[in-house]
């Protein structure tokens, strides 16, 4: 949902990379449900392991939850946003996940545009 919801307020301004420490077999469907209420289409998203490339290649990572499995490399903007899991979770309880991961990638865009020369 956070990569989605990055690709749909960035557009081409942000480079979106989403991986998962032990990702899952397909997409959550009460997510694709939950983003699709707001008008974002996640269904053509694959879950992926995170690499250790991928992190290397990144400037700010977001992590939730991932902890000391995900790899860390200095000079790197991390953060961790601690947000309930909406796996196994019904639409109902996945929209305040969806609304707080909005409202968290709105403030990480704000100050990525407003830090970015």
């Amino acid at each position: 949902m956070a990569a989605g919801w990055l690709r749909h307020l960035a557009g081409d301004t942000v480079e979106v990379r989403s991986a998962g420490s032990a990702p899952a077999e397909t997409i959550n469907p009460a997510a694709v449900e939950a983003m699709r209420e707001v008008g974002i289409d996640i269904t053509d998203q694959t879950p992926r392991l995170l690499a250790y490339d991928t992190v290397e290649a990144s400037d700010v990572v977001i992590t939730m939850g991932c902890g000391d499995v995900c790899p860390a490399f200095p000079g790197k903007r991390y953060e961790d946003w601690q947000l309930d899991d909406p796996a196994g979770k019904g639409v109902e309880a996945v929209r305040p996940i969806r609304d707080e991961i909005r409202t968290r990638i709105e403030t990480l865009l704000a100050d990525l545009l407003s830090t970015t020369p």
